[in-house]
């Protein structure tokens, strides 16, 4: 069956026009879909009865397949989804008491990026999503909080891969999160481990969502020695990245800074950072480390976390504690993970004689 998340509305009235159906139909239907939030083709009770069998025998409303739902004591809900290869990926709905309902999204099936203490970035990977299957993840959200007379109102590209790893698929479905789902660029935020030259790219995509670096350390060997990308684009190369961006888009950048006690957590890695970022439009939300099964780092203490607050404000650089939800479930910032099927390598060719 074909996925109708999957076709635009030009592409759906060709297949209805296929079908012996008039093009307005695809207007009502998408209605269906992204305003209305139906979960099934009897839903769309607009559409002849007829009309709606035959789109149900020959048409599916979403192709990721729940695998598991964890709900967390903080209301945090984490899904594992199939994708139609087998793959696994994570995505976390969160409900926070002023209304707002973010959705937290995959852009890959595992991570190539290797940060020590992400537990995605330790199962390596597997694919790329492709626009569609990351756009469905936030929609399949949308569609039941629609249903219980709610809204998705952010989407975060901070679950499991590096976004700027699968840049055109991600530029797609931010689009597609616009265009469908009504989510505001402002209300849109994407995450990269700090990519520079994608980083630039973005600036000229004349979009105005939050954009996100993981950073966590402020000189080049100990940043290398957690995210080893930064060998390929050390700090200085990333933070004239950043400056183009913000010069470009007019937006200040966010940067997240995993607080490791005993580690990038005392008052001279605040001095350093805030050095660093000094003059920069940004904002810095730190995040006492979630744990991980292949990483020993313990989370700060809060009163750390507030004394590196007070050290950066000295430097004009704005910081805030980020509370930490769906931890009891594994749910928070770099603990999604899942089983990604190894890609089969098929053996050289033999040499031509």
């Amino acid at each position: 069956m074909e996925d109708l998340y999957a076709l635009s509305e030009p592409e759906l009235a060709a297949r209805l026009k296929a079908l012996g159906q008039p093009g307005y139909r695809a207007k009502q239907i998408r209605g269906w879909l992204y305003e209305k939030g139906a979960a099934s083709f009897q839903e769309m009770t607009d559409l002849p009865k007829p009309l709606r069998d035959t789109l149900e025998a020959s048409f599916c409303l979403g192709a990721l397949a729940i695998e598991t739902e964890q709900n967390s004591k903080d209301g945090t809900i984490k899904r594992l989804y199939k994708l139609h290869d087998g793959q696994l990926v994570e995505a976390v709905l969160m409900a926070y008491e002023d209304g707002r309902r973010t959705a937290c999204i995959s852009s890959q099936a595992g991570c190539a990026m290797g940060c020590v203490f992400c537990a995605t970035g330790q199962m390596g990977f597997a694919r790329q999503l492709t626009s569609t299957e990351i756009f469905e993840q936030a929609a399949l959200y949308a569609r039941e909080l629609t249903q219980r007379g709610e809204r998705l109102s952010n989407v975060v590209l901070m679950g499991m891969g590096e976004p700027f790893h699968n840049y055109d698929a991600v530029l797609e479905a931010i689009r597609r999160l616009q265009r469908e789902l009504g989510i505001g660029a402002r209300h849109i935020t994407v995450s990269t481990v700090g990519l520079a030259p994608k980083i630039r790219q973005f600036a000229e995509e004349g979009l105005q969502v939050t954009l996100a670096i993981s950073l966590h350390a402020a000189t080049d060997a100990e940043r290398s020695a957690l995210l080893p990308i930064n060998d390929r684009w050390p700090l200085a190369e990333l933070l004239d990245a950043c400056r183009y961006y913000v010069e470009k888009s007019g937006r200040r950048i966010s940067f997240e800074w995993a607080l490791i006690a005993g580690k990038n957590d005392q008052p001279q890695e605040a001095e350093r950072l805030g050095r660093l970022l000094s003059g920069l439009p940004c904002h810095v939300n730190l995040i006492p480390l979630n744990p991980t099964t292949r990483y020993e780092g313990a989370p700060t203490a809060l009163s750390d976390a507030a004394r590196f607050v007070e050290v950066l404000e000295r430097y004009g650089v704005p910081a805030t504690v980020r509370v930490r939800r769906g931890i009891d479930i594994d749910a928070g910032c770099g603990q999604l993970k899942s089983t990604v099927l190894k890609r089969r390598v098929e053996p050289p060719a033999p040499p031509a004689r």
